[in-house]
């Protein structure tokens, strides 16, 4: 299936730059893929949209500043887009501009890192002068949210707070799981004294949520792995409802890859593992049944992955609606539920 075919016009006043305030006060276009009706609603309206023995699950992972600022030791500026830890003071990094092994990375007075050597897709190793506590803590002392490009506001304590959700516990990601934005504390609250099922997995996300698609057939496309943590007591939970009829909702599109990913004979495994799992139209569905999630870019992964659950024609109909209706776009944009 051709790319182009996943292209749609967005004006650039309707990317969204700032949160909405409260959180759960954004809209929500709900979607019924039987009936094809479109109502448009609040995301604080979910409450009622939902039925108790529905079954929400959550990523909760937590953003770390990935993003460091440096110099090489010949002088030329240069970024470090941190991915994965690999080893002890070793990560796997985007590193702009061009540099070879051995290559030395100031990045403060006492901090600095050097190029071990490429990997694959212009991903390198490099290795910290520090390894542990002591180079987290730099990290996080130095590091910048790692905001996607469309997002122009500067990063400062408060949209590190903003891009985080209210429930976010384990730190690993480089980008916000922003379905999961909306959600308030009173809204979870509410869910859950209507009998509706909330379970936490974890997925680190990784670099592939900004990876732009350069190939014409998506099929070629090339997903990163993304390390994936369920514990028992949810797999066995999520898997009895299940099988008593209960609707799976997953809460963004990182929450779907972790659950299909994790999925076997339509039972959900328990475990970490790094997952590289890869959904576009054609993909079965084994476990998720419905989905809230944010508007994706065109010609993007992520709108492939709706696509796989909704249909392309029927995504693109719904985008043009969203786009007349002026619904805000993208991480701190609205958000849509497909059921």
């Amino acid at each position: 299936m051709k790319t182009k075919l996943f292209d749609y016009h967005l004006p650039k006043n309707l990317i969204a730059q700032k949160p909405m305030k409260p959180r759960d006060h954004s809209r929500l276009l709900v979607w019924d893929k039987k009936t094809q009706k479109i109502k448009h609603q609040h995301f604080y309206d979910l409450s009622d949209l939902l039925q108790s023995g529905d079954v929400l699950v959550l990523n909760d992972t937590k953003v770390f500043p990935a993003r460091l600022s440096g110099r090489k030791s010949s002088g030329g500026q240069v970024e470090v887009f941190l991915l994965k830890p690999i080893k002890s003071g070793i990560w796997e990094a985007l590193v702009g501009g061009w540099t070879k092994p051995g290559t030395k990375i100031i990045l403060a007075k006492d901090f600095a890192a050097t190029v071990l050597g490429d990997t694959k897709d212009k991903i390198k190793q490099i290795k910290f002068n520090m390894a542990g506590a002591k180079l987290n803590k730099k990290i996080v002392q130095l590091g910048q949210t790692p905001l996607p490009p469309y997002i122009k506001t500067k990063d400062s304590p408060q949209i590190r707070r903003d891009y985080q959700t209210v429930f976010a516990k384990n730190r690993g990601s480089v980008a916000a799981p922003t379905a999961g934005l909306h959600f308030t504390k009173s809204l979870l609250s509410r869910l859950k004294n209507k009998g509706i099922k909330i379970y936490k997995i974890t997925l680190h996300v990784g670099w592939s949520t900004f990876a732009p698609v350069v190939v014409s057939d998506i099929a070629q496309h090339h997903i990163h792995e993304e390390l994936v943590s369920i514990n028992k007591r949810t797999a066995r939970a999520i898997n009895k409802l299940k099988k008593s009829g209960s609707r799976i909702i997953a809460i963004g599109t990182t929450t779907i890859r972790a659950l299909e990913a994790m999925t076997k004979n339509g039972l959900l495994q328990s475990g970490q593992t790094w997952a590289k799992i890869y959904i576009y139209p054609g993909y079965k569905f084994q476990l998720v049944d419905a989905l809230i999630s944010n508007f994706h870019l065109p010609r993007s992964s992520l709108l492939f992955l709706v696509s796989a659950l909704a249909g392309r024609q029927n995504i693109l109909r719904v985008y043009q609606i969203a786009v007349r209706k002026k619904y805000r776009f993208y991480s701190f944009g609205d958000a849509m539920f497909i059921h």
